[in-house]
């Protein structure tokens, strides 16, 4: 038998996420199980394996005895890919007569000469085109002919040894239909990827996709998110901020209003992450818009991930303002992206945000609302983990993030969905209160790791001049639970103090 000569390095599977979960691919000459229940993508896992050999200059080859050639073309098709050169399809059916009522012994395979005889299909079929990649589809239809767990365990152990000899990386696919419980491929496999859908209570389904086993190679362990698109199974891998260092000046930015960076004493420092915190209509979204306008002007790009708002009305709304969104997105300075949180799975989401700063070179990132990103998580817990990695990273990468939670309620005691606030470096608080018959804005610092800061709190006015920031309100007590008490002295407001 002449063996097929491995390819040095690692058989790349032609998905950039499950590679780099993979360490860099599948190793040559090994076998690999992917399993999964029907309809979390092994096919097309599958299919995308075979046309990064083809693009190499491997030779392929498919055997299926499931589905048909036809089908798995048409599949291929969908997503806009040609099973051509380089790529052999072989359809492995039962005979005819087995079609034949006459004849036809049983629905199954089951006697040992049919399964005796579909196995010498197989190795015939490989020697005859000796392919360095092979996908065999599926295993349920090899274990439903051995019937038993030993004879199907020394089936697979015959296909293991014949594939090793022939140096073939070869992938087994199982939909898991015939026994969940039989673990037989796991302990011959050299490696494991186990492919899932969940259903949520609202929303499409989502998938993910987690190394079971890999002998031999460090992977990178965890769930990871992935989507099914047309071109393929996208895989994101799970974000690990240790893994990502860089050296950058810790520079003090500026707001571009000379009061509110006085409350911050002195601005925002870059590497650093900054939470607006408040209840519904106290401005957060231009608060963190303001820093954005800031980098601009500064000459660096920043990029804006609205979860809430709708992008028409955001854009009219900062118009109204003095804030032109769209003309800063044509000029290609902002990046604006609208995020559909029902739609959208945490590990996608930093995806994009990584894309951005890394490709993009963006240093100002704005995520409005963390109350949005909160409906892509199943769970509280989770929400935290993600955020703390991604704003690590973010931190580490020398960006400064932005974020805004809305809190419930409008005065008094609020609450917010989710407390974030020792994640972030510095918290920004706003809140209304009532004073001479109306009612007002005010606006604190209450936590700044990377320097001093005021202590006070600033009434502040939104208007067609965007946003202006008074004097401390040191006459009054009780602003920050909506209800104040005067005990100063005759001191004007707002409309009588200049910025």
């Amino acid at each position: 038998m002449n063996a097929v000569e491995p390819v040095a390095g690692k058989a790349k599977t032609g998905i950039w996420g499950l590679d780099n979960i993979l360490a860099g691919g599948f190793s040559r000459g090994h076998v690999f199980l992917v399993e999964g229940a029907p309809g979390t993508g092994k096919t097309t896992v599958a299919l995308q394996f075979l046309l990064e050999g083809a693009r190499a200059g491997e030779k392929c080859l498919y055997i299926t005895l499931s589905e048909t050639e036809r089908e798995l073309r048409e599949g291929a098709g969908s997503h806009g890919w040609t099973l051509g050169e380089g790529i052999e399809v072989f359809e492995l059916l039962p005979p005819e007569s087995l079609l034949d009522s006459d004849q036809q012994q049983s629905l199954l395979y089951s006697s040992d000469l049919e399964l005796g005889e579909t196995t010498k299909q197989i190795f015939d079929t490989v020697e005859r085109h000796r392919p360095s990649r092979v996908v065999l589809d599926s295993l349920s239809e090899i274990r439903l002919l051995a019937q038993s767990s030993l004879r199907y365990r020394r089936q697979i152990l015959a296909i293991k040894h014949y594939f090793t000899q022939f140096g073939s990386t070869v992938m087994l696919l199982d939909d898991l239909t015939a026994d969940v419980a039989d673990k037989t491929v796991h302990s011959v496999a050299h490696g494991v990827l186990r492919l899932e859908e969940l259903a949520p209570a609202y929303g499409p389904e989502r998938r993910r996709a987690r190394v079971i086993k890999y002998r031999g190679v460090k992977f990178r362990g965890g769930y990871h998110d992935a989507t099914i698109t047309t071109g393929g199974l996208n895989i994101f891998p799970r974000l690990v901020a240790s893994e990502y260092r860089s050296t950058f000046t810790r520079t003090t930015m500026s707001t571009g209003i000379k009061a509110f960076d006085k409350l911050l004493g002195g601005g925002i420092e870059a590497g650093s992450s900054t939470l607006v915190l408040g209840p519904a209509g106290t401005g957060k979204s231009l608060m963190v818009i303001i820093f954005v306008i800031a980098a601009v002007s500064r000459g660096e790009k920043a990029a804006l991930f609205v979860f809430d708002e709708e992008l028409g009305l955001l854009f009219a709304r900062m118009k109204g303002l003095g804030i032109d969104l769209e003309d800063l997105q044509r000029s290609g300075k902002l990046f604006i992206d609208q995020v559909d949180a029902a739609e959208l799975s945490p590990g996608e989401f930093a995806h994009r945000v990584r894309k951005r700063v890394d490709e993009d070179e963006i240093k100002t990132v704005v995520i409005d609302s963390l109350n949005g990103y909160q409906a892509a998580m199943p769970e509280e817990n989770s929400l935290i983990l993600h955020m703390h990695e991604l704003l690590q990273y973010l931190n580490r990468r020398g960006a400064a993030t932005f974020m805004t939670v809305a809190q419930h309620g409008l005065v008094g005691d609020m609450k917010a969905p989710v407390d974030v606030t020792y994640l972030a470096d510095t918290v920004i608080l706003l809140r209304y209160f009532e004073a001479l018959g109306s009612v007002r804005r005010a606006m604190s610092v209450i936590k700044k790791r990377t320097g001093t800061h005021e202590s006070t709190i600033r009434e502040y006015r939104i208007d067609s001049r965007g946003l202006t920031i008074g004097g401390p309100l040191d006459g009054f007590q009780g602003i920050l639970r909506g209800v104040p008490v005067y005990v100063g002295t005759d001191k004007p407001l707002l409309e009588e103090q200049t910025p």
